[in-house]
């Protein structure tokens, strides 16, 4: 069988598996109408073929290290890869979290392809489609990717969706520029930037290639502060769990109204959904007897690092950055103020691709090796929170159309808790988190807590704008 070199960027993710918890992304997509299933995985077949990974599984070989390589498989089998099945009784909104929440407590098998579909009957008239796929597949970006080859942006006829807008914000630092200091690091497939290359730009540009070793060593210089600071304190968002996971998701909040909300300090989507999110999570810990006043809480936030329409291939092509969440902080205004002013420091930082370095370095070692660097990442925070732009307007699946989407991030390792994920589509984003269920056994608490601090900041911005009014 063809073997083809996984990049070690992706090798990492590969080995980042827990012994209870995956790094497997889930996904969504809720129908009002009935899916067919043999006419959706005509489309599975049609679509992914030219997406190597669907059809590969991985093997590791070599001496004195194996390494991961994605090997063809001449007996893949679609069937083996879709199943058919139908929502338990009740037939709910609970039986189908609780059955997210037990797919997502399975690993995927590692002798096929690391990606598995399950179309779902009787969901509320309709169907749902979950897929989860290893991480080491695609991060979200790329995901993004797979979405436009499956979905069509009208029925009846083959169409992709208009990719979401590119990020405004990036890291300061160059990522060529610091691979080229980094003994040139595979940017995750994107290709290596060649020794003669980086020689010949370091000599005619010297100026440039001196700053961006300054970026790359304030990159470095973040990242060891950032591991320098106190871990994250035990909670029921951090500590040692089992196999069950527990998932929930909110109802579409607006993007208009979000915006509203962000409007008057300038803040943006992402800022105020956090901000909403932090308010839920510090009632939630002081429900559970956190003194929320005096406890830190920080997340993990991917930060994409693709170059501009860099986003076609497949892999990961991220950094990490720790976010403070402003718990200890009562006033809503407040909280949203905090995280806004972090998130714009964060968007400045040169920390994520110092992070992606690590990863790369991690990947071309022993599994050992990167399990020492996760749990060293994993000791100073507490949930992984990341945000996806997906399509604007509705899209179709095998010519029916999808009225809702969310996904579930993975939160792997030993400690981290739970994963919080915000996707946009239709002009409305929803909020989904998954956790450990012995950790967070009542999900659904932490969404009716999103969902209620989100109202109260929305109202408070129609009051200040009714009383701006009446004084004008």
């Amino acid at each position: 069988m063809a073997r083809h070199a996984m990049s070690p960027v992706d090798a990492a993710w590969y080995h980042i598996d827990g012994p209870v918890n995956f790094a497997v992304v889930t996904a969504m997509l809720l129908t009002r109408k009935p899916l067919d299933v043999e006419q959706v995985k005509a489309v599975f077949r049609a679509r992914l073929a030219g997406f190597d990974r669907f059809h590969q599984r991985v093997v590791e070989t070599g001496f004195p290290i194996a390494t991961p390589q994605w090997e063809d498989m001449g007996d893949f089998d679609l069937a083996q890869q879709i199943h058919h099945i139908a929502l338990p009784e009740p037939r709910d909104r609970s039986a189908l979290a609780a059955l997210v929440g037990d797919l997502a407590s399975q690993p995927l098998d590692r002798d096929r392809p690391l990606w598995q579909a399950w179309v779902v009957d009787d969901v509320d008239g309709g169907s749902a489609m979950i897929l989860r796929i290893h991480h080491c597949m695609a991060d979200g970006t790329a995901t993004l990717e797979i979405g436009r080859a499956l979905l069509d942006a009208s029925p009846g006829r083959r169409g992709e969706f208009e990719p979401p807008p590119a990020a405004s914000h990036r890291p300061r630092s160059g990522v060529p520029g610091f691979a080229w200091m980094l003994a040139l690091v595979d940017r995750a497939g994107h290709g290596m930037l060649a020794t003669t290359e980086a020689a010949v730009d370091a000599v005619w540009h010297p100026r440039r290639t001196m700053e961006k070793v300054a970026s790359a060593l304030d990159g470095a210089t973040m990242l060891f502060s950032e591991l320098l600071k106190p871990s994250d304190p035990q909670s029921p968002l951090k500590g040692e769990f089992g196999l069950p996971k527990s998932v929930a998701w909110s109802e579409p909040v607006a993007l208009k109204d979000v915006k509203a909300i962000g409007a008057p300090s300038g803040a943006k989507v992402n800022d105020v959904l956090i901000a909403a999110m932090t308010g839920a999570l510090r009632g939630y810990l002081r429900k559970r007897g956190i003194d929320v006043d005096r406890t830190t809480v920080r997340a993990m936030v991917p930060v994409d690092l693709r170059p501009a329409g860099g986003g076609q291939a497949l892999g990961n092509a991220f950094g990490l950055v720790m976010l403070e969440l402003p718990i200890s902080s009562r006033r809503a205004a407040d909280r949203l103020r905090l995280t806004k002013a972090r998130m714009d420091a964060l968007k400045r930082s040169p920390e994520p691709v110092a992070v992606l370095a690590l990863f790369d370095l991690f990947g071309r070692g022993p599994k050992a090796i990167g399990d020492f660097a996760v749990d060293l990442f994993e000791r100073k925070a507490s949930v992984v929170m990341t945000n996806v732009a997906g399509p604007g307007q509705g899209v179709y699946l095998a010519g029916v159309p999808i009225d809702r989407m969310t996904f579930w991030v993975p939160h792997p390792g030993r400690q981290l808790g739970m994963g919080i994920s915000i996707l946009s589509y239709k002009g409305a984003a929803t909020l989904a988190l998954i956790a450990d269920a012995h950790l967070v056994p009542d999900p659904d608490a932490i969404i009716v807590g999103f969902q209620r601090e989100f109202g109260r900041m929305l109202r408070a911005v129609r009051r200040a704008r009714a009383v701006a009014a009446v004084g004008d």
